[in-house]
Parts: C-alpha cells; structure tokens; sequence
C-alpha cells in the first residue's frame, strides 16, 4: 500500500481500534473517498466483538486540514452531504470514539472530532470550523452538535469568523476534554483507553443514548440491565477486589 497517497489506514490491538486519516501531501485534509470510506470502514469496526473502543487521529503532527477543497468540485453528490454522512456514521458508532488531536484540526477535521465521544489534544493544537471562510452553509446537525459541545456563544464565534483557536481555549470551552504535552498524548490516550476497555460496554451504550438526548429506549435498556449479568459481575468483583469481567456486548442486536 502506497502511504503518500490519501487513505485511512486502520489497526485493531487490545480491544483498541485505531483509525488514522493520513493524506501527508495536503495536512490530512479528506477527500471525496475517504469521506465515503469512513462510513464503510466504521461499519466493518462495529461489527468486530473485539473492538471496544475507537481512537481518530491524524498521520504525523497534524489531525486533519478539512475536507480537500478541489474534491468540492467532484462530480456525483455533494462532498458537504458526504462529510455529514461520515460524521453521523462516526458518532452513531455503538462503543465509545476518542480523537487524539495534534497540530491542525480545522473544518471537517473539528466535524469529524466533534462526532467523537472524548477529544484530547496535545498542546499547540489548533482547531477551527471555517465554513464561512468558504461561503459554505454548515449542516443543521453539525452546528447542533457543536452547540451542545462548546455553548451558542462559543459556536457563533467559531462559525461566524472562521478562526482558529489554541488548545487551551478549547479546553476551556468543552470543544476538548483534556490538554497534554506532546510527549504525552499517545500515552494517555492509550491508558485511558485501556480504562474505558475494562468498563461494562452495557453502562457505556446507554449513557451514549442518553447523554445524546434519545428518549424512546428507556424500557430497552431497563430490560438489558436486568438481563445482564453485568451488575451482579461487577459488585462480586468489588466485594472480592478484582477487575470486573464484563460479558454484555453491544454486538448483540437491538430492535
């Protein structure tokens, strides 16, 4: 496999799947096939019992650029509906999504990290959402996404000037969760990982539906966890002093 030329390479170890946006020549800015790529690729990663937790980042130092601007001008359907395609796809994915950020993420790149679950940045990270620098009308789910990260007065800043901020100013306004040095980023990304492979998958697939707002499967997940043998699991494991050994999958499926 040629690595210069735009692609999303992928590894899956320790329950850890690892997708890596990697375009060298254009700052990792995604192009019409990756944009479609990416909900195939997340789909395949979904579908593998033995991922447990998702990481997006960029090749080198740097996240992603946005979306290639001369793939605006492809042929076939719009490059703005496909990267609201790949941002639902990735936020819809049913484990939890983490983006380690380092150097720019700009445009689709904050779309993109903005549909994860947790963002940790490196220090002198820089993140922008451009579309008015483009004349682009953002999509009503992206803007409504960034709005529940960062607040309306946050998001109309972003949105209405295009310009970039640092990673502190991320940190501070809830656009990322934790703030490393980069010696330190891909150790703690992978600790914490760890952390969140060694959690009930049944805890963490309800939260997700209900920090996201959804209100019609309240009987599910009440049936699913007293079903499950993940609660009993989980005080044994307390009252004995070891790790947990938690067996609900979000494998199984779900009407």
């Amino acid at each position: 496999m040629d690595r210069t030329e735009p692609q999303l390479e992928h590894t899956v170890a320790d329950g850890v799947a690892t997708v890596v946006i990697s375009n060298p020549a254009k700052r990792n800015a995604m192009t019409a096939p990756m944009w479609r790529d990416l909900p195939l690729l997340l789909a395949r990663l979904a579908a593998d019992v033995s991922v447990r937790v998702l990481v997006l980042t960029g090749a080198g130092d740097t996240f992603c650029a946005g979306a290639d601007i001369s793939s605006l001008q492809e042929p076939g359907k719009l490059t703005s509906e496909l990267t609201v395609e790949a941002e639902e796809a990735l936020a819809a994915f049913p484990r939890p999504t983490l983006a380690a950020v380092r150097g720019f993420c700009v445009g689709g790149g904050s779309q993109l990290a903005a549909a994860c679950d947790l963002r940790f940045a490196e220090e002198g990270a820089r993140f922008g959402v451009t579309p008015a620098k483009l004349g682009i009308v953002y999509s009503a789910s992206s803007t409504r996404r960034l709005v529940g990260l960062v607040g309306p007065a946050t998001a109309k800043y972003l949105l209405f000037s295009g310009e970039l901020i640092g990673a502190e100013r991320a940190l501070r306004t809830g656009l990322v969760d934790e703030v490393l040095p980069p010696a330190e980023l891909a150790g703690r990304v992978a600790e914490f990982c760890r952390v969140l492979a060694s959690r009930s998958q049944l805890t963490q697939a309800a939260a997700k539906e209900f920090v996201t707002g959804r209100t019609d499967r309240d009987a599910y997940w009440a049936a699913q966890a007293r079903t499950s043998e993940d609660t009993a699991e989980g005080v044994r494991a307390f009252l004995e002093r070891r790790p947990p050994r938690f067996t609900w999958t979000t494998a199984r499926p779900t009407p």
